[in-house]
């Protein structure tokens, strides 16, 4: 890990990555998708499903697929399927910590929406510690792994590739960074839409806890 003693940039995926996919937020937001096209194709529960998945491997969101082959509101979708209950999301205090001592700048990189990073990242008690959220409306809607979103972030932060890091739970989402010049790193799950590509060479580090990464990216700085 000492090539990581340059690192300026933290570049840090949003669901599933800041915080435990154990927690199921995100379980939540994937059923509102399948009730919101449901309700707006005027399909049974079964057949939504099989759309949403179809889009989100095609179009690498489902909300791409929606505004590509059914011109929908993308706003209304995301206002929709980010209305979740985040009761259960609790502070980690560790991950705070951890944050605070990372040196340079900070940035949530999301194919989800600024509202609900901000909703998430607060119930975490991290919200203040972030330099800017890149979110799917910066994006202009057109979602990881394609490279156009990377290559805005990167001109919008005025961010040096070769000093960043990016912590990403869909490993796909990864290669584009990689390509850039970025150290990349795959937060372990069990998805199979998430761990597909899991051992490709674009994935520099692997963890199954973020704040335990940070935390030997930390000490390695002070030793």
């Amino acid at each position: 890990m000492n090539d990581l003693n340059k690192i300026k940039y933290w570049l840090f995926d949003l669901d599933n990555t800041l915080y435990d996919g154990a927690t199921k937020v995100f379980e939540q937001v994937d059923k509102k998708m399948t009730k919101f096209i449901s309700e707006k194709l005027n399909v049974g529960s079964e057949e939504a499903r099989k759309i949403q998945k179809s889009y989100f491997e095609e179009y690498n969101t489902t909300l791409n697929g929606m505004i590509k082959n059914h011109k929908i509101d993308a706003d209304e979708f995301l206002e929709f399927v980010h209305d979740v209950d985040l009761d259960f999301l609790n502070k980690d205090k560790v991950l705070e910590e951890e944050i605070k001592k990372l040196k340079g700048t900070k940035i949530i990189f999301t194919n989800g929406s600024r509202a609900h990073a901000e909703n998430v990242t607060k119930r975490i008690g991290i919200d203040k510690l972030f330099d800017g959220i890149f979110d799917i409306r910066d994006c202009e809607f057109i979602p990881k792994p394609s490279k156009e979103p990377y290559k805005k972030l990167v001109e919008n932060y005025k961010i040096e590739p070769q000093y960043c890091i990016f912590f990403e739970d869909i490993a796909r989402n990864l290669k584009p960074a990689f390509e850039m010049g970025m150290k990349t790193v795959w937060i372990r799950n069990d998805e199979p839409w998430a761990a597909k590509f899991s051992d490709a060479n674009f994935i520099n580090y692997k963890t199954d806890k973020l704040a335990n990464f940070l935390k030997e990216i930390n000490e390695l700085k002070r030793a």
